[in-house]
């Protein structure tokens, strides 16, 4: 321990002061990257990443399909439906390596401080970063981006920025940012990723108001042209600031990136194979096994279809039950109803057994709850016996199953139990309880698409007694409805990453749960989930948070908060045949086509109607 004296000169006489205790400092890191556990992969200044291709040729219009519509260009608030790659425009302090479970490297921040605790964390900003105007990028945005985001964005940032106490100006180009106690590792990567916005361009502007100008950014795109509520188009701007950041070249090839809407999935799929749009990210198995095969293109080689592999955890997709509804309440009620969908039968007779039955809300990866809880998560969920669901402790989550014939009598014969023992009983063939009420409720969708799996639930619930409306809203009144609540149920989903944390607060945490446009959909609160997502949030390293979020997965599954659907460990692509791909593709990317470019030769051939290159 450091012994410090000082030297007080009063009328020329020396006075000694007593010696004093100087406390230890606590070591600080200062680097180009920060890892949630161990150290990035990449050096500073690293040659570019083996997914990209550093010598890809810039040029060229992609256009893409999109679903709907949108009234805003304003992604950072609730209200309106933002574009379609709009929140692009603006870069964030870091940027996330896609091959590691969770590093941040510098992006607007030249370097990264934090102090081995992790209660507080430091960018020193990179001179060259710009806005488009061409005026450099200040801690002073940073500092409004901060407060602005966290009072009056979208309500996951007041969520994920809550532990964060201040945001300062401690040097010229130095944000420091102050944490809340010393239980939230991940709070400097979660700051990293904060998107930079403008403040002189907000100045005298609403900022929780949608707005059809876009603000200035500072990315590596910006809008180009506008047709509200049909298409946007984005050109690559080529002075950006960052283009010869390690982590960017090969990257932003399109010269345009161009989305254009239609009003349904059936259109969009139409108008891909028309040629009027390039590239497909396709969401149903049966398409890709029924849809494409006889398609012309498709057999002389124009269209190429794709399926890129990647090892995140599987997303969990269901029916949900909004648990502001009284009727669902009752744990044994949904349970029940989940008896109604017949996955088995499905996947064989609509998807042609392309999925696999989902399971867990961090399926395909370490974090998946599996058999019994080990000895180190009965230290955890030991305390909290008589508040959670007591399966837990005794039996292996899993959905139920069927022989896929579509015989129902065997889930019948579970699920009236489980609504008597509720309270509920067939009268006059309904399922009706002591005051007379029938069980019925709607089901709402933003996809006609999604009526295939709808319907079969709605038949066999009504051989339970039980009327569940199937409802299509289109894209704007589908979201005003979920924002606000509005519903009994529908199909939501939630994509994991391999380092869960504050986020968890915002998908599962009861104090998300009221908070309009959140996303806690399905209205979770219970104190249980709440101290389980605050030990994944502290969790002191790898081993811990894997025990930790394998608790959460086991009681958030038994509490049968969702109907569990499908999934497949594989992104689908069909495009046509004139762009160029890296040769691999990231570990943990779905396939993300800001690495794809515009191959020359390919795209003559293409034009000439040809199949000369069917690679």
């Amino acid at each position: 321990m450091a012994i410090e004296r000082r030297t007080v000169l009063a009328g020329g006489a020396a006075l000694w002061l007593a010696p004093a205790i100087v406390r230890a400092q606590p070591k600080m890191h200062v680097s180009h990257a920060i890892a949630m556990h161990g150290e990035p992969k990449y050096p500073a200044d690293a040659a570019p990443p083996e997914y990209v291709n550093p010598d890809a040729p810039k040029g060229g219009t992609v256009k893409f399909g999109a679903q709907g519509t949108f009234d805003s260009l304003h992604p950072f608030i609730i209200k309106g439906v933002a574009a379609s790659g709009i929140g692009a425009l603006w870069d964030t302090l870091c940027w996330h390596s896609p091959d590691e479970a969770f590093s941040m490297y510098g992006l607007i921040a030249e370097t990264i401080e934090w102090p081995e605790d992790r209660t507080s964390v430091a960018f020193t900003l990179r001179p060259q970063a710009r806005w488009h105007d061409g005026t450099p990028i200040t801690v002073e945005d940073v500092i409004w981006s901060f407060d602005t985001l966290k009072a009056k964005g979208s309500p996951s940032y007041a969520t994920m920025y809550g532990d964060v106490l201040k945001a300062e100006k401690v040097g010229d180009r130095k944000v420091l940012f102050t944490f809340r106690g010393n239980v939230n590792r991940e709070l400097p990567l979660v700051m990293g990723g904060m998107p930079v916005l403008p403040a002189k361009w907000w100045e005298g502007k609403d900022f929780e108001k949608t707005s059809l100008e876009p603000a200035l950014g500072s990315g590596a795109y910006k809008v180009d042209s506008v047709d509200v509520g049909r298409s946007i188009s984005y050109r690559r701007v080529p002075d950006w600031w960052a283009r010869d950041l390690w982590m960017m070249r090969g990257r932003n090839n399109f010269d345009v990136i161009r989305y254009d809407y239609y009003r349904d999935n059936n259109i969009v799929f139409e108008a891909f194979k028309a040629g009027d749009t390039d590239i497909r990210r396709e969401n149903s198995g049966r398409n890709w096994m029924t849809r494409y095969n006889d398609l012309p293109a498709v057999k002389d080689g124009r269209i190429v279809r794709a399926e890129i592999t990647h090892e995140n955890p599987t997303p969990m997709q269901g029916f949900i039950f909004n648990l502001r509804r009284d009727i669902f309440r009752d744990r044994r009620v949904r349970e029940a109803i989940g008896f109604a969908y017949d996955f088995e039968w499905q996947n064989k007779n609509l998807s042609y057994g392309f999925y696999t039955r989902t399971r867990s809300y961090f399926g395909n990866c370490e974090l998946e709850a599996k058999g019994l809880p080990s000895p180190e998560e009965l230290e955890i969920l030991g305390p909290l016996k008589g508040k959670i669901p007591d399966e837990v402790f005794t039996a292996e989550f899993n959905p139920p199953r069927s022989d896929g014939s579509g015989n129902f009598r065997e889930q019948l014969r579970k699920a009236i139990p489980l609504l008597k023992a509720a309270g509920w009983e067939i009268k006059d063939g309904k399922m009706t309880d002591k005051t007379g009420r029938k069980l019925a409720f709607e089901m709402i969708l933003h996809d006609a698409a999604f009526e295939a799996m709808a319907l079969p639930v709605k038949q066999n619930l009504e051989r339970m007694g039980i009327d569940m409306a199937v409802r299509t809203v289109d894209t704007a009144q589908y979201q005003r409805r979920t924002d606000t609540y509005d519903f009994d149920m529908t199909i939501d989903l939630w994509a994991e990453t391999l380092s869960p944390g504050n986020e968890q607060r915002e998908y599962w945490g009861s104090k998300a749960a009221d908070i309009p446009g959140g996303r806690n959909s399905m209205g979770i609160k219970d104190p249980a989930i709440d101290r389980l997502i605050e030990l994944i949030v502290a969790a002191p390293d790898r081993e811990s948070l894997v025990t930790r979020t394998r608790c959460l997965d086991r009681v958030l599954s038994w509490h049968q908060f969702i109907i569990p659907q499908f999934y497949s460990n594989k992104e689908l692509f069909a495009y046509w045949n004139r762009f160029g791909r890296p040769a691999r593709n990231a570990r943990y990317s779905r396939g993300a086509t800001d690495t794809w470019w515009v191959d020359e030769a390919k795209d003559k051939v293409l034009k000439r109607g040809g199949n000369e290159d069917k690679k």
